[in-house]
């Protein structure tokens, strides 16, 4: 007997999540019972104004923060009932993350700072370098291993940053204004990078407030007062995003 394709479950899956920081007359309510739906392979904007909770959906989807209230899970997994050892497991195996900063150690090349993650396993140093070279040559800059990020173009950086999370191999790549730092043309290079390894099969979840940042997604929530206001499924808008 085949399964119905529609019964299986969402990559991610949030019901009714809520966040409260601080207590009594100081509180402050950041999610007011977000729901969001995501399917494996997808490719997600989530988009709002400064305060509309989009960062705060983020850091509990990245398991970094917990919810106050709400179910969230994860491969069919309730990860607000999870320890905090058990949190940072499901982290380190299936998520990566990439920051608008690129927080790469400065006296330390590219290979070096692609290794960390690994470095932070446990594994050995020939394992480390060969999966590090793999993932530099993922984002095109396997030529420039031994650079420091000093000798690199912040585009460059960011490909740095790309492969850092790309080296343990994630189900989810979490991306915080990825874009941020960079010009409009290195930022479509990072859209179109990001794009290559979608289709390769890693789901892709980013902040960013740029319309045409977002328009290489293929689903864009938008956040206002601590909700998600809309959803959009689309078709990709920029000629070339696939490529």
């Amino acid at each position: 007997m085949t399964a119905d394709p529609s019964s299986t479950p969402p990559l991610i899956e949030l019901e009714g999540i809520t966040k409260t920081f601080g207590k009594g007359e100081a509180a402050f309510q950041a999610l007011k019972g977000v729901d969001m739906r995501v399917e494996r392979g997808d490719f997600v904007a989530v988009m709002g104004p400064s305060g509309s909770g989009k960062s705060t959906t983020m850091n509990v989807l990245g398991c970094l923060d917990v919810p106050t209230s709400g179910i969230f899970r994860f491969r069919g997994v309730e990860v607000q009932a999870l320890d905090r050892d058990q949190r940072s497991l499901l982290r380190r195996r299936y998520l990566g993350f990439v920051f608008q900063g690129f927080n790469l150690l400065a006296r330390t090349t590219a290979v070096e700072n692609v290794e960390l993650p690994l470095l932070y396993r446990g594994e050995k140093k020939a394992v480390r370098h060969a999966a590090a070279m793999r993932a530099l040559d993922q984002v095109g800059l396997a030529p420039w291993a031994d650079h420091t990020p000093a000798e690199l173009s912040g585009g460059q950086q960011q490909r740095v940053a790309i492969a850092r999370a790309l080296v343990t191999e994630p189900a989810v790549l979490l991306a915080d204004e990825p874009t941020g730092n960079l010009d409009t043309e290195r930022s479509i290079e990072i859209m179109q990078l990001l794009t290559r390894l979608n289709g390769e099969g890693i789901t892709i979840l980013m902040v960013t407030h740029e319309e045409e940042m977002a328009s290489f997604a293929r689903t864009v929530f938008r956040f206002r007062d601590g909700l998600v206001e809309s959803v959009e499924h689309r078709a990709r808008a920029i000629a070339g995003a696939a490529g």
